[in-house]
């Protein structure tokens, strides 16, 4: 099957080679169809699947002669980041088009509104988004197409859409998570204190030519990009405490190569999409299984390989397993050859809650006792 079966318009098309799309994913040849008929949809989508394309093209299908100047697609996503990457989507493939749009973080007139997508609908539930997505409901047309894609389908997911949908085109609904295709999967015991070490080792091996390496605090994302700094390893960081121009501008840097490392936290496991992203490190066992799934999906995406390397604890290992029950595969625990696993480093990776506490007051106390010069 090609796109050319979708039956879109040929503006569309032109776009869809100029981007080197050739045959369509699985959720892009079910969900095109019934979308492109006006039906409502309901997916269960994992990360990297080309979901993206799967809703915009019948969007961009639809909106094509339309006159410009009002608002007749809204798309609701948890991330500033992922709203950034669907609308860089929404441009590339209406590039021939006179369809615009943009990435809002704001309010817009909806009364003429025809298509509402809420995706990644599972983690905007996890990030209490669920109160603001029944106030936006409410000054919507009733008449509308709506689709909701989701990595996971939860019962409060579940019971959101019989709220929100009729009669919708349902796909994949029954598939239990799992990670995309074509991730190699690997767990490498290590002492909490070595973990640092042992990550600046792993990306010394051949074939490393990035990382997205996830933690599960601020906090901790702050320190292990100081620390590979100062090892020689350029790295950048964002997570929620980082203002946006920060956070753009570290995406910024991995995507172009000059950070060759990116240190997130799950504020950023479906917002960003990095081509040719090689390794995804869990420095922390995530605390869900579905954490894990939406982490390793930033590799692999649309069908191609990456690995997913996991940096776990004697005290994560109860977590581990229960991912691995989750995704129903073991992931096969290895070590790297050369690395001393005895030695423990000088530097604490971790500053105690209490005594970060008293250098901030400590820092304050200074602020306000300094003279003043004027």
């Amino acid at each position: 099957m090609s796109f050319t079966s979708f039956d879109l318009h040929p503006e569309l098309l032109r776009a869809v080679a100029a981007l080197d799309f050739t045959v369509p994913t699985p959720i892009q040849k079910d969900a095109n169809p019934p979308a492109c008929a006006g039906r409502d949809v309901l997916a269960c989508a994992m990360t990297g699947s080309g979901k993206t394309a799967a809703f915009l093209l019948p969007i961009l299908q639809r909106l094509l002669g339309r006159p410009p100047g009002v608002t007749r697609a809204l798309v609701l996503a948890p991330t500033r980041e992922l709203a950034a990457q669907i609308d860089e989507q929404r441009r590339a493939l209406a590039r021939f088009t006179r369809v615009t749009g943009a990435a809002v973080f704001g309010g817009a007139r909806l009364d003429r509104l025809e298509v509402l997508v809420l995706d990644e609908a599972d983690r905007m539930l996890d990030m209490g988004f669920l109160p603001d997505i029944r106030r936006i409901m409410k000054l919507l047309p009733a008449r509308r197409q709506t689709m909701l894609f989701s990595a996971t389908l939860p019962p409060e997911i579940t019971a959101l859409a019989r709220e929100l949908l009729r009669d919708p085109a349902t796909i994949n609904v029954e598939r239990p998570a799992a990670p995309a295709v074509g991730i190699t999967h690997a767990a490498y015991p290590v002492a909490a204190e070595l973990k640092l070490p042992l990550l600046v080792e792993l990306l010394r091996q051949p074939g490393v030519r990035n990382a997205l390496v996830f933690t599960r605090t601020k906090h901790r994302a702050n320190r292990v990009a100081e620390g590979l700094g100062r090892r020689g390893v350029r790295a950048e960081r964002i997570h929620g405490n980082r203002s946006q121009a920060q956070r753009t501008q570290a995406l910024a840097a991995f995507k172009a190569g000059t950070a060759r490392v990116l240190v997130a936290t799950d504020i950023a496991a479906r917002g960003i999409d990095v081509t040719g992203l090689s390794h995804v490190v869990n420095f922390d066992v995530p605390p869900a299984p579905e954490d894990y799934i939406h982490r390793v999906g930033r590799t692999a995406r649309a069908e191609a390989v990456g690995d997913a390397v996991t940096l776990v604890s004697p005290a994560e290992e109860s977590d581990l397993r229960a991912i691995e029950r989750a995704v129903r595969t073991r992931i096969e625990r290895v070590t790297l050859p050369h690395f001393d696993y005895a030695t423990r480093p000088a530097e604490r990776l971790e500053i105690p809650l209490a005594q970060r506490l008293a250098a901030m007051r400590a820092q304050r106390h200074g602020a306000h006792t300094r003279p003043s010069h004027s």
